[in-house]
């Protein structure tokens, strides 16, 4: 074994980082025999220096994050920052002096992750990011070392916990959106500004890489349609539960049925409870891997928090440190095929349309009739109606999400047509 200690710089120290340090430290004996060397914690980059950070030597402590990889006796940076910059020039320098990163930086690998890893590839080194999609899931390596030699043609997954936690609340209490963004804010599980999860914008940066990695082709996050959750409200769930389904916000990546593209996309959609992801409580992640040989894998966990995402971590520090002493690398950026990403509008789906409509004769013709212009088929229809008004509840049979769109433009202009309720796809079928 060698003794002469690898030495690791941490980039960043809030919830995951100081969670990274303290199991750096108190399994400093595992992880020495896991890898095959001593590791050591050699420099922690902060930006607030006077914070007591309980367990963590303050000689370690430094503000100049550059000056701590440019020593030149680090041998892997964990970056913890999170956003664009300085987690970029960070990453950059250290591979411009031959370290290794781990990061769980989805953000930053979601818009720049082809730049990053062909730094990592013309330095000789690794980057490693378990930790920025699924938490303390085990999902990106299986995906790119244990499926390399399967070809994964849909991935659909909870990658959200923040907005699990509200919308499994919403449909086990009956609460609406709001009182249970409060109490998801009041345990923690959503932050003072929880935008990035409500919207989409966290899970669209997960599914972009994710996507890159399934189908072999870069994918950015920019390339990913999304939908927040905002508002789903407790009708819809109302109306789910009728159909026997219920609501998730989720990510589904797909190749198209020829072979000659992929989509990506995270939007709420309703989906049956016969479903597995149906299943998924609280504040946890699961993802649904469709691959031709392997058949259907679900990857199931707590999908974020300081100890899960440092459990991920810790997995990569220890693939990287082992890769440093056998002075190899492990599997970089793969995509060869570079098939375009279609547009929403080219992804086949079901609607769940809700329709307030005059309760008088030739209503459902109308409707049905203009359903019928745009090529879209209905599987079911209810009508519920009283005092000269009604509501309509229409579900598709799968079609193009343009003709369903352009179908609900068209809604919109009935002069029967009071208004549209709810739109809402219906996956998982």
């Amino acid at each position: 074994m060698r003794t002469r200690p690898l030495k690791v710089a941490l980039l960043g120290c809030g919830v995951v980082g100081s969670e990274v340090a303290r199991i750096m430290t108190t399994h400093a004996d595992d992880l020495t025999a896991r890898i095959g060397a001593p590791v050591e914690l050699a420099g922690v980059a902060v930006r607030r220096p006077s914070k007591v950070r309980e367990g963590i030597d303050p000689a370690l402590i430094t503000t100049d994050a550059t000056a701590l990889l440019k020593r030149g006796d680090i041998d892997v940076a964990i970056e913890v920052i999170g956003g664009i910059e300085p987690a970029r020039t960070l990453i950059t320098t250290a591979f411009e002096n031959g370290i290794s990163v781990v990061s769980a930086n989805k953000a930053l690998l979601a818009q720049d992750g082809a730049a990053l890893h062909a730094a990592a590839e013309t330095h000789g080194l690794d980057l490693y990011y378990e930790a920025a999609v699924a938490g303390a899931i085990p999902l990106v390596r299986p995906m790119r070392e244990s499926l390399a030699g399967d070809k994964i043609n849909r991935v659909m997954g909870i990658v959200n916990g923040t907005t699990n936690f509200i919308l499994d609340k919403m449909d086990s209490t009956g609460a609406g959106y709001q009182e249970a963004l409060d109490e998801a804010t009041a345990l923690g599980y959503a932050e003072a500004d929880p935008t990035a999860d409500v919207e989409g914008y966290d899970a669209a940066a997960k599914a972009a890489i994710l996507a890159g990695i399934a189908f072999h082709t870069r994918v950015r996050l920019d390339d990913v349609y999304r939908e927040g959750m905002t508002e789903v409200s407790a009708a819809d769930f109302a109306s789910a539960k009728r159909m026997g389904c219920t609501i998730k916000l989720l990510a589904i990546l797909e190749r198209a049925a020829d072979g000659e593209s992929v989509t990506a996309r995270v939007h709420p959609a309703m989906i049956p409870l016969t479903h597995p992801l149906a299943s998924v409580r609280e504040a946890y992640n699961a993802v649904f891997v469709e691959a031709e040989a392997a058949g259907r894998l679900m990857f199931y966990g707590p999908g974020a928090g300081g100890s899960p995402t440092a459990s991920a971590v810790l997995g990569d520090l220890v693939a990287v440190c082992r890769n440093k002493l056998a002075e190899a690398t492990g599997p970089g950026e793969s995509a060869y095929t570079q098939l375009p990403v279609s547009p929403m509008g080219d992804v086949v789906t079901r609607y769940h349309i809700s329709l307030d409509v005059a309760d008088k004769p030739g209503v459902l013709a109308q409707v049905a009739t203009t359903f019928a212009e745009h090529g879209v088929s209905i599987d079911t229809v209810r009508q519920q109606g009283k005092d000269g008004e009604a509501s309509l509840v229409v579900v598709t049979h799968r079609a193009p999400d343009a003709a369903l769109s352009g179908t609900v433009d068209a809604l919109r202009k009935l002069d029967t047509v009071r208004g549209v309720a709810s739109i809402m796809r219906v996956e998982g079928e």
